[in-house]
């Protein structure tokens, strides 16, 4: 059985906010490097202390977003999708502090089915929360942004025939930082608190999602089996020490224009890879990076280069063409002899190649630009990932 969501761009004229701006260049990669500083800061904390039961601080600032209906009645909620988080959290009355959004902040007193989650339940022991009446819980995410109130459960609704009851969530009544305009974020990554594992016993633990390629389209999310994975090829999904959020792939290899660059498997494997729907820029270790390079600039050399901003540094004038031509091939490859072919709109971020060889913890991460057009599926149950192509345009 699937369920499908409609993921867009947030800055599309398909996204139901009313700024429809975009955002800069340097304020993308800026939110862009905040969430990585967090999410591998979240990952290098789980796999140094597995006695303490943490909600992963990472930035939820993904550009897709998707809509779904809390509360009974249901009230309609536009949520960032993220699979680097587990919790999910939206808004709610009364705020003590909250951002703007699009649609009407979410009023737990006006649903027939909400419930504030006791101290004294197996629920909260499990957030390292406070307490007085209710479980309170708190996510800071280190740059200013943070999301704290009252863990609590009610109704979520997915389509008019599909609703999760009792579903587990943050009811944040004080908010602050780069989410404006969405109501919070569903958290789709590997724990226990995440929609996918809170689903399991309906969807069995698979879900997957197609980002599209410009803002102006529209890809998808499902819950449960596709049905029909003809065209879907599967890797295997790694579990990293005591990591049990994020979905780590064996990356070994890179070719460009159908040349496997002469890196090392295990310049990839020694810090490991996540795939990850909230970052932007793939980020991959340095040495491999600068191999990357070197190749793509020969292949792209009859194009001139334009200055840099510092995370981008290869990108191209194209002004004086009628047409923006279209990049020379990247391919990934994964330890199983899996391939991915990257679209030809995810390798370059506004005329820049988008990549980065700026790591933290050596630690790398397939952003969402690479993703683009795939349908990725996420079968946490059997530890795969598969890549579906030209699922979405």
């Amino acid at each position: 059985m699937e369920k499908y969501r409609a993921t867009i761009s947030r800055y599309g004229p398909c996204s139901p906010f009313e700024t429809k701006e975009l955002p800069s260049l340097e304020q993308i990669l800026l939110k862009d490097q905040l969430r990585v500083n967090y999410l591998l800061k979240g990952v290098v904390k789980s796999q140094l202390d597995d006695s303490m039961a943490s909600i992963p601080a990472e930035f939820g600032g993904g550009e897709y977003v998707t809509t779904v209906g809390y509360g009974t009645p249901s009230r309609e909620q536009t949520v960032i999708m993220d699979t680097g988080s587990d919790l999910s959290w939206i808004q709610c009355k009364p705020c003590n502090k909250c951002y703007s959004q699009k649609e009407p902040i979410f009023d737990p007193s006006q649903s027939s089915s909400y419930a504030a989650i006791p101290c004294n339940s197996l629920d909260c022991s499990q957030l390292p929360s406070s307490c007085s009446s209710s479980c309170a819980y708190v996510i800071p995410y280190g740059d200013g942004s943070n999301s704290s109130g009252v863990y609590s459960y009610d109704r979520l609704t997915l389509s008019p025939n599909d609703v999760i009851e009792h579903f587990l969530f943050g009811c944040g009544i004080d908010n602050e930082g780069l989410f404006q305009g969405t109501a919070g974020l569903v958290g789709l990554g590997r724990g226990k608190r995440s929609l996918v594992s809170q689903t399991s016993q309906v969807y069995h633990s698979v879900f997957s999602y197609c980002l599209p390629s410009t803002p102006s389209s529209t890809g998808f999310l499902k819950l449960g089996e596709p049905s029909d994975a003809s065209n879907t090829v599967y890797t295997r999904m790694l579990t990293i020490s005591n990591d049990r959020s994020h979905y780590f792939v064996d990356l070994i290899g890179i070719s460009v224009a159908g040349q496997q660059l002469v890196v090392s498997p295990s310049v990839f494997r020694s810090g490991g890879t996540i795939l990850d729907s909230g970052t932007t820029i793939t980020r991959l270790p340095p040495s491999a990076y600068e191999a990357l390079r070197s190749a793509f600039r020969e292949h792209m050399s009859a194009y001139p280069l334009k200055p840099t901003n510092g995370l981008l540094d290869t990108c191209y004038d194209f002004s004086g063409y009628e047409t923006k031509p279209i990049p020379t091939s990247i391919t990934l490859h994964f330890g199983d002899g899996v391939t991915l072919d990257v679209d030809s709109s995810g390798i370059l971020f506004d005329d820049c190649l988008a990549f980065s060889g700026k790591q933290v913890y050596r630690l790398g991460i397939i952003g969402n630009v690479q993703q683009r057009t795939y349908e990725v599926v996420y079968d946490v149950g059997n530890e795969r990932i598969g890549f579906a192509p030209h699922a979405c345009s």
